[in-house]
């Protein structure tokens, strides 16, 4: 990933590329950070601000819901004005929210911060990969930068489990929601040094900001209902109507994109057979880690009694990992393909899903006995099958396509956990939604293989 490298510049001189790339992935492991901050520390901010369990679960999905979306119309930001310009304006909105948050002197002024920062993520996000593609215009050095891209994210979640339970316990919550300030406000001034200027844009046509309304609201809608699934009922009108207003809205934009010149996201950009398997492994292995990261940080500290710095430390082994899997997941893709990469890595994720399912959650056993297996061998295929999806994902897709390619990319990063976790909940029990995912991911390790490669 810190490989040196050049590459032409759009609209710039040739510039160093090793730095540039670990610019980028930083901020985009921050986001993904960002996202994970309150998961350890969510009850003591209960604590602190006397906020019942409903309104906790709304604050927890807020930066989400925000970030998930905004992406496609950030994504589509990136390829209008730039993805340079874009950058530094979801750079400042996220550090102006990362600003209000560790300050903010109440629940209200707490969420409102947390919806500024999923704003901020959905510009940063869509934008930073269009950059990766102006920095590696070759299609096999893009492959390998997109192979290492691919576990970003997760890597992120392992850092905000880890980190942030232990700041909260050595320091306070307040400093761990402090932490994507520190990264924007040290990036800031980077962007304009390691990134290439953005080129010409052909800026041709309206923007689609009905399509963006629809697909904002509309996403934002279904994700709240679902996410209230963990404190009601499905058949309860607090569920049932954000998620059929969502479902209506969804359905309008299909009907409004179709009769755009220049819809938000054109029909046939998902009919790619290797995108789209692309996207649903990006998703499944998303949800699969994110369920895990959930059901074991409220294990380990309601069944087992563990505080909040002990249960980050038990993530350690996850995070070791998926660092040893990444490093070797970005040369597998280059030598086997990413569908061969992605296949391994699901059903390497389906043994550890599997694994935690029957062990994980016995008391009887002690964490290296029960939890610690499952725990290692999952991030390692998650790790490959991320890998291997990005690549999928992405690499065909038209230069000038790029944010909306990273903005689609993220949003199945980003829906993923939130629709198919909540689905995974529904199927009765914890160690029920463990046996589900790993199921799912058993049943999609062999899908990749159906694509060339």
């Amino acid at each position: 990933m810190t490989a040196v490298a050049t590459a032409p510049a759009a609209g710039g001189p040739v510039r160093a590329t090793g730095p540039a790339f670990t610019l980028l992935a930083s901020l985009q492991v921050t986001l993904i950070f960002t996202l994970a901050a309150v998961a350890v520390p969510l009850p003591e901010i209960g604590r602190h601000f006397g906020t019942p369990r409903e309104e906790l679960i709304l604050l927890s999905a807020a930066y989400g819901l925000t970030f998930a979306g905004l992406l496609l119309f950030g994504g589509r930001l990136a390829d209008r004005y730039g993805g340079r310009r874009t950058l530094l304006a979801g750079l400042l909105l996220l550090a102006a929210a990362s600003a209000a948050a560790p300050l903010a002197p109440g629940y209200a002024a707490l969420l409102g911060a947390r919806f500024g920062q999923g704003a901020g993520a959905a510009l940063v996000a869509p934008a930073a990969l269009a950059v990766v593609r102006a920095l590696f215009p070759e299609p096999a050095a893009f492959r390998r930068a997109m192979a290492s891209w691919g576990g970003l994210s997760v890597l992120g979640a392992a850092a905000g489990q880890l980190l942030s339970g232990a700041v909260s316990a050595l320091l306070s919550w307040r400093w761990a929601l402090a932490a994507p300030l520190a990264v924007t406000v040290l990036a800031l001034p980077l962007v304009p040094r390691l990134l290439p200027a953005d080129g010409p844009r052909q800026r041709t046509g309206r923007l689609d900001v009905a399509g963006a309304l629809l697909s904002t609201t509309g996403i934002v809608s279904v994700s709240y209902g679902l996410v209230l699934t963990d404190a009601r009922p499905w058949g309860s009108a607090p569920v049932l109507v954000p998620l059929g207003t969502g479902a209506v809205l969804l359905a309008a934009l299909l009907v409004v994109e179709r009769r755009t010149a220049d819809p938000l996201l054109p029909p046939g950009f998902l009919r790619d057979g290797r995108r789209a398997l692309g996207l649903a492994a990006t998703a499944l292995t998303a949800a699969g880690t994110s369920t895990v990261f959930v059901l074991f940080s409220l294990h380990l500290q309601e069944e087992r009694g563990w505080s909040a710095l002990r249960t980050s430390a038990a993530f350690a082994p996850f995070a070791v990992a998926l660092l040893v899997s990444g490093r070797v997941s970005g040369r597998l893709v280059e030598r086997l393909g990413p569908a061969t990469v992605t296949a391994g890595g699901l059903a390497t994720g389906a043994g550890g899903l599997g694994l935690l399912a029957l062990t994980g959650l016995d008391d009887g056993l002690s964490y290296g006995h029960g939890v610690l297996p499952g725990l290692v061998l999952l991030p390692l295929g998650a790790a490959a099958a991320f890998a291997g999806a990005a690549v999928l994902a992405t690499e065909r897709v038209p230069a000038a396509r790029s944010g909306l390619a990273g903005g689609v990319h993220n949003t199945a990063m980003e829906a993923g956990p939130t629709v198919l976790f909540a689905l995974l909940l529904a199927t009765g029990g914890d160690r029920a939604s463990l046996a589900a995912a790993a199921a799912l991911f058993a049943l999609a390790a062999p899908l990749p293989r159906l694509t060339r490669r």
